[in-house]
């Protein structure tokens, strides 16, 4: 898998921002066939880091209603990457 197919976006919230100044950690959303090695790797290249620890959570696709209608939305692959003492992602600074 390329690096960018791997790694879909950064997720951005409160928890995740509280852990980045606490734990130095970041938080993405990722593809749902990636393992934990090609992670590590895709973010490493992509951000030029060091990446000490990679945690992966499936989150399951809530549902969405369109009127009367329900559609399932599909699960997703959350990756919380704890980085090297010191260094940072530059994608979260100005947001």
């Amino acid at each position: 898998m390329n690096s960018y197919t791997v790694i879909k976006r950064p997720l951005i919230t409160e928890k995740t921002s509280r852990d980045k100044e606490k734990k130095n950690s970041y938080a993405f959303e990722v593809d749902r066939r990636a393992n934990k090695i090609e992670i590590k790797q895709a973010i490493e290249q992509i951000f030029k880091v060091h990446v000490v620890d990679v945690s992966t959570n499936m989150m399951p696709g809530k549902n969405r209603r369109f009127g009367t209608r329900v559609k399932p939305k599909q699960p997703w692959k959350k990756a919380i990457a704890t980085l090297k003492q010191g260094e940072r992602i530059q994608v979260y600074e100005g947001v």
